[in-house]
């Protein structure tokens, strides 16, 4: 697998450490942030190539932060997350530029397919 950096943003601790803990078994680099706020500033400071998004947080939800992500920092790719099947979130998160949309709990593998999806769709977006 290739390696790349990913983002986990999720405002429960206990999901964000866990996922973190697994995906860095797989030799990726992964950060975390606890909400959109940290998740612009972590954004802004180093190279990001995916993000893996919470819809439902406190403060900024994850459509306000996918709309400012890619506003800011077009080139990064986003996956949604939710434990609330909601088809209209999906479906706006899509309209804003988001790369996929899975629904919590996710099976590691399916996730980690889905990332390095849309890390080749962000190679193949920058030789263009």
């Amino acid at each position: 697998m290739d390696q790349f950096t990913v983002l986990l943003v999720d405002d429960e601790i206990e999901f964000r450490e866990l996922l973190a803990k697994r995906l860095n078994k797989r030799k990726l680099e992964v950060l975390t942030a606890d909400g959109a706020e940290e998740a612009l500033r972590l954004l802004a400071a180093r190279p990001i190539d995916v993000v893996v998004l919470d819809v439902r947080m406190p403060g900024v939800s994850g459509t306000a932060a996918l709309r400012e992500m890619k506003r800011r920092f077009p080139a990064v790719e986003v996956l949604m997350l939710t434990g609330h099947a909601q088809l209209e979130v999906a479906l706006e998160g899509m309209q804003l530029g988001a790369f996929d949309y899975l629904l919590k709990p996710m099976d590691l593998d399916v996730l980690l397919y889905r990332l390095q999806d849309a890390y080749r769709r962000k190679q193949l977006n920058a030789m263009r």
